[in-house]
């Protein structure tokens, strides 16, 4: 795979070199940006994939839910629908996308709407009755919205002031448009990362005069099923097998080490729709755990499903600032 990655190298010039245009003519106005005359705020990242934004998403849903009117627009990346369309109680995670149909399950009074069409997203929302808020998923790279606050996520282990562009890396977008984020969130950090450490992350990245930098480790809670958790010590007893459609299922699987679970594990590409014969698979064995996101996929075509959940923990008092922050900023409006 290394290899592969080099040897794709002047590929990656190539796809730099267009993003580096694109960026160039939404700069100069050439390719128009639109605002919105409600708040909006993007939570994205530069990278592809598994950098948390569903559990930040989830996170400031719980933030804000019981004094603000939420709504999420996402693209809901693999769904087998087309258009806009509004997360109802009859729609299926094929319909809406793993992620939407995550956040829809868990928040039901939460308008979650999908539509790769970012603009004519946030349009058909207003249509049907304007939301105090919009939050706008992996959308930092969608430059034809113009967000009143962004949000941008890096992980603690590759962050992307480190990263290189696809294919050779994992960077979709140029790192300096990181000056576009209001706040970077380092995700995925260790739980006792030192100042030292943290002073050190913010002389690599370089924020602006105008940007914070936030860190969070990733918290798991007990495994659940059919809404009832499970004490680690009972699933000690289970013969486990960890399946994982997810980009980065490292930091999951440290954790389930270190609470002492063995496991064999069954990996599987992000966002994995699972045939019939791998169902097959997972029901010829005892115990199967898995990720939320990955939940809402098996979900009630298997009996012996558990899911962990999982939430950003903030460092020191990030959450509080941040909190404070986008109350300042959706009171002040977009």
């Amino acid at each position: 795979m290394r290899l592969l990655r080099k040897i794709t190298f002047p590929i990656s010039l190539v796809y730099a070199l267009v993003v580096h245009i694109r960026n160039y003519l939404y700069d100069v106005g050439f390719l128009k940006s639109r605002s919105f005359d409600i708040p909006v705020i993007c939570i994205g990242n530069l990278s592809v994939g598994g950098t948390g934004k569903t559990p930040m998403i989830e996170l400031l849903i719980s933030l804000f839910q019981h004094s603000h009117s939420i709504a999420v627009l996402s693209r809901g990346y693999k769904r087998k629908s087309k258009g806009f369309l509004i997360g109802r109680a009859e729609n299926t995670v094929e319909e809406l996308g793993d992620e939407p149909f995550q956040i829809h399950s868990k928040f039901p009074k939460v308008l979650v709407a999908v539509d790769a069409n970012r603009t004519r997203g946030i349009l058909e929302l207003k249509k049907r009755g304007t939301p105090d808020v919009i939050l706008l998923d992996d959308a930092f790279q969608h430059r034809k919205v113009r967000p009143g606050y962004a949000i941008l996520l890096t992980t603690y282990s590759n962050l992307y002031t480190d990263d290189w562009y696809l294919p050779t890396g994992n960077l979709r977008d140029a790192k300096k448009e990181a000056k576009r984020a209001n706040a970077i969130v380092v995700t995925k950090c260790p739980s006792s990362l030192s100042q030292m450490e943290q002073d050190a992350i913010i002389n690599r990245i370089k924020p602006t005069k105008n940007q914070r930098i936030f860190f969070s480790s990733l918290a798991y809670d007990l495994p659940v099923r059919d809404t009832k958790a499970i004490s680690w010590e009972n699933l000690r007893n289970l013969r486990i097998t960890l399946v994982t459609g997810i980009a980065y299922p490292e930091p999951l699987i440290r954790w389930l080490k270190n609470k002492g679970l063995v496991f064999e594990h069954l990996r599987f590409g992000d966002h994995h729709y699972f045939t019939e014969n791998e169902l097959a698979l997972f029901k010829s064995k005892e115990c199967i755990l898995t990720t939320e996101k990955d939940y809402v996929r098996l979900t009630g075509k298997l009996e012996n499903l558990y899911y962990v959940p999982v939430r950003h923990r903030f460092l020191n008092s990030g959450q509080d600032i941040l909190t404070k922050e986008l109350s300042n900023f959706m009171m002040q409006g977009s």
